[in-house]
């Protein structure tokens, strides 16, 4: 139980690959937050890990709302005491469109999600992280926060910003005892990449030179790994889980 005793929080933890890092980290011996909107799935995700003897609290978070940021640290530290670890997962697609064809209240919606939700987040996060003696941080960015591909260029945006993000403020923190880096998925097995690609996977392996797409599970291990102090040394690097995928177009 390598994180026994620890806490973590998990941005969109309610379903996807959040959802898997939410079940490693508690097998792991972690205490999660979950923080989502989607109460249902969050809540039932919660209980599970509670009935098989872990630990685990749901609580409802908009990240694009600064004051659900703040009740969301203030629970973890009132409900487990200290806070750890966290991974800035949550997101969503954006519209699929030509740039000047976007409608800027969306475009603002997905930044808003993925970039002012990660940034606001770490603000919060890292005083509490340096509170409790140092810890990590983990943030979402995407295959496509390192390259990019057409028709996409609010998600491509957001997530080339959160690689930004997560490079200056590891540098700013690494004397301070926070580690923080990225992981860059490819196409992973989620709801996400399930409605991107209408309902058709498999279409989203065509550029893989694995030849196939990547499980949550897998995103959810190398989570778990940054977190670990067998990745003691390492902060401020954006790690590739594509299948290959950066090798050939980075």
């Amino acid at each position: 139980m390598i994180f026994s005793e620890r806490v973590a929080i998990i941005t969109g933890g309610s379903s996807g690959i959040g959802r898997s890092t939410v079940i490693e980290m508690a097998a792991r011996g972690a205490s999660v937050l979950i923080a989502d909107i989607d109460e249902k799935n969050g809540e039932a995700i919660a209980k599970n890990i509670r009935d098989s003897g872990g630990s685990a609290l749901f609580k409802h978070t908009d990240v694009s709302n600064p004051i659900h940021i703040s009740e969301m640290i203030d629970t973890t530290l009132s409900e487990f005491g200290r806070l750890d670890f966290a991974y800035n997962n949550a997101g969503i697609e954006g519209k699929q469109s030509l740039l000047a064809e976007q409608i800027m209240s969306e475009v603002q919606q997905a930044f808003d999600i993925m970039i002012n939700g990660v940034y606001m987040a770490m603000q919060a996060q890292i005083p509490a992280i340096i509170e409790s003696g140092g810890g990590a941080i983990v943030n979402a960015s995407s295959i496509w926060g390192l390259n990019c591909w057409p028709e996409w260029s609010p998600y491509m945006t957001a997530k080339h910003a959160v690689s930004g993000m997560t490079k200056a403020a590891a540098l700013e923190y690494a004397c301070r005892g926070v580690r923080i880096n990225a992981v860059a998925p490819g196409p992973i097995l989620t709801p996400l990449l399930l409605r991107g690609w209408n309902n058709d996977p498999e279409k989203a392996s065509g550029r893989v030179p694995m030849k196939r797409i990547g499980k949550p599970e897998e995103v959810a291990k190398a989570v778990c790994w940054l977190f670990s102090d067998e990745a003691s040394f390492i902060t401020g690097h954006i790690l590739p889980i594509d299948g290959g995928m950066s090798a050939e177009i980075g």
